[in-house]
């Protein structure tokens, strides 16, 4: 199998709320739009609001969380702040070395925002070196 792109699908129980909140909360760059849906840039990703297919006995809980890497999770929650986001958890560095910011959209969905500081593995070339 070989994936060309992908691209996580959000059908919300209020589309014009949850479009406000990823295109003017959180910022992101649309990629395109098209009758009843929004696609957002996400780094190598895209997140798609879709305005249709959403039933009404849907699940509405969800296991995990929508990761999103930033270059300074600080600035970006000052940034969130002065729009209005609530912060569900401030910045903190965890065991694992990230720092890790959470929110929640309007559907409840986790948001995580991540920095990866420097010196952290994420961070390192582990391939051997090379011999010119």
């Amino acid at each position: 199998m070989d994936i060309l792109s992908s691209r996580v699908i959000l059908r919300p129980a209020n589309y014009e709320r949850t479009l406000e909140f990823y295109r003017d909360g959180l910022g992101l760059a649309i990629a395109r739009e098209y009758p009843g849906g929004t696609v957002f840039f996400a780094g190598q990703s895209q997140i798609e609001i879709a305005a249709h297919g959403r039933r009404a006995d849907a699940p509405t809980d969800f296991a995990g969380a929508l990761w999103l890497q930033v270059r300074d999770v600080h600035d970006t929650a000052a940034e969130l702040a002065l729009r209005g986001i609530v912060i569900d958890r401030q910045p903190v560095q965890e065991s694992w070395g990230l720092i890790e910011m959470w929110l929640r959209d309007p559907d409840g969905m986790p948001i995580v925002l991540v920095e990866v500081p420097a010196g952290h593995p994420m961070r390192l070339d582990t391939r051997p070196p090379r011999n010119d």
